[in-house]
């Protein structure tokens, strides 16, 4: 009998009971492997902001305005992190805390 045709067959109890059976057998089963969830996130915006996104990625030659605002994000995060350190290192070669700072 063709293991697609036994498999078939086979209720879902009765699955359950061979992969337990099967639990402890190591030469049954494949290496592990490693499986990270990617983290998307869902924002919204009005109406006129996405006109305005899907604008300047056409202006830009970006076909794919989200890849565009991800892109955007990107690098205003990247000037965030920067300035936010400058001001840290100066704030620490004045001898103050910035954590106190607020």
């Amino acid at each position: 009998m063709s293991a697609k045709k036994r498999a078939a067959e086979l209720s879902e109890r009765a699955i359950d009971d061979l992969v337990v059976a099967q639990a402890d057998e190591k030469a049954d089963w494949e290496k592990p492997i490693q499986v990270r969830k990617t983290k998307y996130a869902s924002v919204s915006l009005s109406g006129d902001l996405v006109a305005r996104a899907r604008f300047f990625a056409h202006l830009h030659r970006e076909a794919d305005m989200e890849a565009w605002l991800g892109r955007v994000i990107q690098e205003r995060l990247d000037l965030e992190e920067a300035a936010f350190a400058e001001l840290k290192r100066d704030l620490v070669i004045k001898g103050k805390d910035p954590r106190q700072e607020a």
